[in-house]
């Protein structure tokens, strides 16, 4: 038995099968690659899902979470402390707004996002008492939680979970009309994803951000952007909707890249007036803004200014979708996305996404199917063209 086996054979007797991971496991991290017990290298096209923009360890990232940790690691918000303050300021000039509330993971940050719209709902828009709705996407993934997997079109993500939360209404993404019809007096907010990454990398029509951000502000609706995945330079853009003038939300909900790949870190910004809503007491979280938190996120943030992240995950997306479009082997039957963040679709008739997913993994790729059918591929934004080239490589010996 490899060390691999006997390591998996271990993890499976005790962990909850809630997961269906692939089979390597992987010890190290630098860069875009990773090794795993057995020595051999990987080059990382998962990046725990948009966790490792930065690429593993980053020098600066690790230095200042080593750095804070020899300080002071976690106060809770019973006091303040000298790291979130300014973290938070810096934050909030990147993304041009006003104010932001830390959290610690992606679904944390959502459902601080909603009970923001639903206190906004009632104490400045008006909504009566509990009445107050929010318009979602079907195909939507926005987190794991009660509430969140309550507002899932997917079957399996609600399965023997209920009752769920009510007061959230399904359209179709990317379709206008549809979120213009289900927009009642009592909607509060229209909860997105800018590309709905875990459905299959569906990128909505161009100008569909602006017009439905346009249609929220008409109707008196919070236009509330989930980023977690999409954010800090993945797509090309520091954020996602600068794609698109006119997109800026009223609500932008970060997390995964924020931690800069060694720590847990989320955040919801606003504007004031609608994050002081918020009384003492009404919410909170005894990690959420912890100092070494705030010390990674900080610096996670001026290493993808510094470094140009964005700017190389535009330049470099578009040297792959290049590459890949020139694959032209039959079982793809479409290439999505945006930056760095790309979705191959096999066709049903040349079987599942995962048995690629498996191939690659021998020829050292690490890529995770989704929605069946999908490989995605968001390899950290540091990754060089040299790399590009070689995950070419084999994707088109796998492929073909």
């Amino acid at each position: 038995m490899s060390g691999s086996d006997s390591v998996i054979a271990e993890t499976e007797r005790f962990s909850a099968p809630n997961y269906s991971p692939l089979p390597v496991v992987v010890c190290r991290g630098e860069g875009v690659w990773v090794w795993d017990v057995d020595g051999r290298r990987y080059l990382d096209c998962i990046s725990a899902y948009s966790s490792l923009n930065h690429g593993h360890r980053h020098p600066r990232i690790v230095a200042a979470l080593v750095e804070q940790a020899g300080r002071l690691t976690l106060t809770s918000r019973a006091v303040h402390n000298d790291q979130m303050g300014a973290f938070l300021s810096e934050l909030c000039a990147l993304a041009g707004l006003e104010m932001a509330l830390p959290m610690n993971t992606g679904a944390e940050a959502v459902e601080t996002a909603i009970k923001l719209a639903r206190k906004w709902g009632y104490r400045a828009k008006g909504v009566a008492h509990d009445r107050a709705e929010i318009v979602v996407c079907r195909n939507n993934f926005h987190g794991r939680t009660t509430t969140i997997v309550g507002f899932s079109s997917e079957a399996q993500y609600r399965e023997d979970f209920g009752p769920f939360t009510p007061g959230f209404e399904l359209v179709d993404f990317g379709d206008l009309e549809a979120l213009r019809a289900a927009i009642t007096p009592d909607t509060v907010a229209f909860l997105v994803e800018p590309i709905q990454a875990e459905a299959g990398i569906i990128v909505p029509p161009p100008g569909y951000l602006a017009a439905a951000r346009a249609l929220c502000r008409e109707r008196n609706v919070l236009f509330v952007l989930d980023e977690i995945q999409t954010g800090l330079g993945r797509t090309g853009k520091m954020f996602a909707h600068d794609h698109e003038p006119g997109a800026d939300p009223d609500l932008l909900v970060l997390g995964k890249a924020l931690g800069g790949g060694v720590y847990p870190v989320s955040a919801v910004l606003a504007s004031r007036a609608i994050m002081t809503q918020l009384r003492p007491g009404d919410h909170g979280s005894t990690f959420g803004g912890n100092p070494l938190a705030a010390a990674v996120g900080r610096t996670a943030l001026r290493v993808l200014v510094h470094e140009r992240l964005a700017e190389r995950a535009a330049a470099q997306g578009e040297y792959l979708d290049e590459k890949l479009r020139a694959l032209r082997a039959p079982c793809i039957k479409e290439i999505r996305g945006r930056g760095l963040l790309v979705g191959i679709e096999i066709a049903a008739a040349a079987g599942t996404a995962r048995s690629y997913c498996e191939r690659l993994l021998e020829r050292g790729v690490l890529a995770k199917d989704t929605h069946a059918q999908v490989i995605r591929l968001a390899p950290p934004l540091v990754v060089g063209r040299t790399e590009l080239d070689w995950l070419v490589g084999q994707l088109e010996a796998v492929l073909r």
